[in-house]
């Protein structure tokens, strides 16, 4: 297996994590996580509210997120396990990640329903 790329944080650019949080999915996919202390599996994040993404769709949105610098992603076994860099990113952007998801009304942990 191809080892998961993950920036280094002096890497991650503020226009890459607009750009992964533009979607609203992803944005809502990442809220989750933020809520979800230890982490999510990609499976447990199959549907959003009603709307269920089709696991091809998930598996991009967890790639953008991970390769703008936004998520850690580790196998176990045959699930991916992902968890935020929140505190990294905190530290590097101040305020940035928490103004994004403000403005799109997400708790974290608790995805968006519409």
């Amino acid at each position: 297996m191809r080892p998961l790329f993950h920036p280094a944080l002096e890497d991650i650019r503020p226009e890459a994590i607009l750009y992964a949080l533009s979607d609203p999915e992803r944005a809502a996919i990442f809220a989750w996580l933020s809520g979800a202390g230890c982490g999510g599996t990609c499976s447990a994040l199959g549907q959003l509210g009603e709307r269920v993404i089709p696991k091809s769709s998930l598996s991009n949105h967890f790639k953008v997120l991970r390769e703008s610098g936004l998520i850690l992603s580790e196998r176990q076994g045959i699930e991916m396990r992902n968890q935020t860099r929140c505190a990294e990113l905190d530290k590097r952007f101040p305020g940035l990640i928490k103004a994004i998801l403000t403005a799109y009304g997400q708790i974290p942990g608790q995805p968006k329903t519409d």
